[in-house]
């Protein structure tokens, strides 16, 4: 059984971001890449059914779509443990685009469980696994919160409202997976990063697919307007301003 693990490439949470002068992009100047951490909670996950030898699981690549900058954070994906990668040679774009790469890949590579974090942390489109799965035809199970492999045969975990639910689907499929995948990022050892120097990263050149969304500009949320405190002793005044200001009464 085979594991693809789709990771991105996104700012470091503690990264002060800045705009571009036009507002087209952020700058991108100084930022701190790392791995989405919704992939590095996927990619811990299919490390952990690949170190249990009775779920059969014998590979986990990581795939992604980017440029070749954007290689060190693959490194860091085969430092935790992953056996290879992939990398598609082009900006990723949107969705849909970034979608259609990985889907072709897997048409060639023929993977068993194909795993995205639900979202990124930059964008939080929440769109790639599903768009993957369209494009191949196959089953795609989201909001997974715990995946399983027993007697041979993927068991997974869904919040759904009001609770759980428990199902099972054939191979190949795509897991789309959120909180409670993973308790937490797997971290690599001095070894995994000596060995990642050497495993491969297999480049492919992009094929034609459409952008079918685009960035216009981006805006960062307006600042904080000051608190006002209102005296214990005046509960009209507060009263007022939550019906006339703030507008939640």
């Amino acid at each position: 059984m085979k594991i693809l693990v789709c990771i991105s490439s996104v700012p470091d949470t503690t990264t002060k971001i800045k705009l571009t002068a036009d507002n087209s992009f952020i700058e991108t100047t100084g930022i701190q890449w790392v791995i989405n951490p919704w992939d590095e909670l996927s990619l811990t996950r299919a490390l952990e059914l690949k170190d249990d030898s009775s779920t059969g699981v014998k590979s986990v690549t990581v795939g992604h779509v980017g440029p070749a900058s954007d290689e060190p954070v693959i490194r860091k994906a085969l430092a935790i443990g992953a056996d290879d990668a992939f990398r598609v040679n082009a900006e990723p774009g949107d969705a849909y685009f970034t979608a259609a790469q990985i889907a072709e890949v897997v048409k060639k590579e023929q993977y068993d469980i194909i795993i995205c974090g639900i979202e990124s942390s930059d964008f939080n489109s929440s769109l790639v696994g599903g768009m993957i799965a369209e494009f191949l035809g196959i089953p795609s199970v989201s909001a997974v919160s715990s995946l399983k492999i027993e007697s041979g045969k993927p068991v997974l975990v869904r919040e759904i409202d009001g609770g759980k639910e428990t199902l099972s689907v054939p191979l190949p499929f795509v897991a789309i997976v959120q909180k409670g995948i993973a308790k937490e990022p797997r971290i690599a050892s001095m070894r995994g990063i000596m060995t990642a120097r050497t495993k491969q990263i297999r480049v492919f050149e992009p094929v034609p697919a459409e952008h079918l969304t685009e960035v216009v500009s981006f805006e960062k949320p307006a600042p904080r307007a000051a608190c006002k405190f209102i005296s214990a002793d005046n509960p009209a005044d507060l009263i007022s301003l939550l019906q006339n200001e703030a507008k939640v009464i």
